[in-house]
C-alpha cells in the first residue's frame, strides 16, 4: 500500500484506516459496555427471578462464555449471522446482526433501519439549513467587516454558540407553534406518505439544530476568509484593481471551504448517530431517542448496537470529508 499514489491510493488507504478504526471501536465499546458492575442475566430476567431463572438467561445469552468468546460471537454476527435462543425458541439473525434486544426480542439492527429515515431526515434537512444560514452570515460579516452589520452578527452567533438547543427548541414551539399558531407541533410522517407534511412537521427541529450549529460555522467561515484576506496573493488582486466582491467570492470563499468540510463531517455524523437532545424534545421516533429509552431499561443490545452506529457513520463521515478535502486541495494528497 506504501507503494500506491494520487487520490486513488490516497481514498483507498483512507478506506482501509476506516476499516481499522471501525474495528478498534467496536472492541472498546463492547468491553466498556458487558465489562461493567452488575449482573446483565439478572438485570435482563427483571428483579422477580429466581436464581434458576437468571441462571438460564445467562446461558441462553453465553453471558457465561470468556468475554473474548462472547465479542467474536458478537463479531461472527456481524460478518455472517447467528441463532438467538429466546426461551423458548430460535430465532436466526441475518447479518449484519447487532444481537436482540433484551426487552423485545426484536433485531437490533431492524429496531436501527426502522428508526434511521427519522434520524436522516433530521440531520439532512439541518445541515442544509445550517450551511446556507451559518456560510451566509459569515460572508456576509466579512463583507461588512468594520460596520454594525459585522458586530451585530458577530453578536448573534456568540449568542447562538452559548445557547443550548432545548433551549432554542422549547421557545420556537411556545412561540411558533404555541402562540402564532404557524406550525404544527412537530409530529413525524413519514416522506414517502406526504412530502409536504413531512417537510412542515421537520421545520422547527431543523431550524432549532440549524440555530445553533449554523454559528460555529459562521466564525469558522469568518475567520477562514478574513485569514485569506491577509495574504499577500489578495493584496497583489486589490493592487491590480480586481473587485473586493470578486476577491472575496472566488478567493476568500474558497480558502474556508477545507476547514467547513471537516466540520461538516463530524456533525453530520454525530446527528445520522441520533441526535438524542432534539428527538426527545420535539417526540421523533428517531436513534436518539430510541437510544434514551433503551438506557432506562439496561437494554445492553440495543445501547451497543446503536453506538456502534454512532460510530460508524461519525468515521464513514469523517472518510468521505477526508476524500473531498484532497479534491478541494491537493496538496494534502502525497505525490
Amino acid at each position: 500500500m506504501t507503494g500506491l499514489s494520487g487520490l486513488g491510493g490516497f481514498v483507498l488507504r483512507r478506506a482501509v484506516g476506516a476499516l481499522v478504526t471501525l474495528f478498534a471501536l467496536s472492541v472498546i465499546i463492547y468491553v466498556v459496555f458487558y465489562v461493567t458492575p452488575g449482573n446483565v442475566a439478572q438485570i435482563t430476567c427483571g428483579p422477580r427471578c429466581s436464581p434458576a431463572q437468571v441462571q438460564q438467561v445467562a446461558e441462553q445469552l453465553h453471558l457465561n462464555d470468556p468475554l473474548y468468546a462472547r465479542y467474536w460471537h458478537f463479531l461472527e454476527g456481524l460478518v455472517a449471522g447467528q441463532d438467538h435462543s429466546t426461551g423458548t425458541s430460535v430465532q436466526h439473525c441475518s447479518a449484519p446482526c447487532l444481537g436482540l434486544s433484551y426487552q423485545s426480542d426484536q433485531e437490533v439492527t431492524a429496531l436501527i433501519l426502522a428508526k434511521l429515515p427519522v434520524t436522516a431526515s433530521l440531520a439532512l434537512g439541518a445541515m442544509a439549513l445550517w450551511l446556507v444560514i451559518g456560510v451566509g452570515t459569515g460572508v456576509l460579516s466579512v463583507w461588512r467587516r468594520g460596520r454594525l452589520t459585522e458586530r451585530l452578527l458577530t453578536t448573534l452567533t456568540l449568542a447562538g454558540m452559548a445557547t443550548p438547543v432545548f433551549v432554542i427548541g422549547l421557545v420556537l414551539m411556545i412561540v411558533v407553534c404555541g402562540q402564532l399558531e404557524l406550525l404544527p407541533f412537530p409530529q413525524y410522517v413519514a416522506f414517502t406518505d406526504d412530502p409536504e407534511q413531512w417537510a412542515w412537521n421537520l421545520l422547527l427541529p431543523w431550524l432549532s439544530l440549524a440555530l445553533i450549529e449554523s454559528a460555529t460555522y459562521a466564525r469558522l467561515t469568518r475567520a477562514s476568509m478574513l485569514e485569506t484576506l491577509a495574504e499577500d496573493h489578495v493584496r497583489t488582486f486589490r493592487a491590480y484593481g480586481v473587485g473586493e466582491r470578486a476577491i472575496i467570492w472566488r478567493h476568500a470563499l474558497r480558502g474556508a471551504v477545507a476547514p467547513l468540510i471537516a466540520v461538516n463531517a463530524n456533525n453530520i455524523g454525530v446527528l445520522f448517530g441520533g441526535a438524542v437532545l432534539t428527538e426527545t424534545l420535539f417526540g421523533l421516533p428517531g436513534i436518539g431517542r430510541e437510544m434514551v429509552e433503551a438506557v432506562k431499561v439496561v437494554d445492553l443490545p440495543v445501547v451497543v448496537g446503536m453506538v456502534l452506529v454512532t460510530g460508524f457513520f461519525v468515521v464513514l463521515a469523517n472518510a468521505v470529508a477526508d476524500v473531498l478535502y484532497a479534491v478541494a486541495d491537493r496538496r494534502v494528497v502525497p505525490a
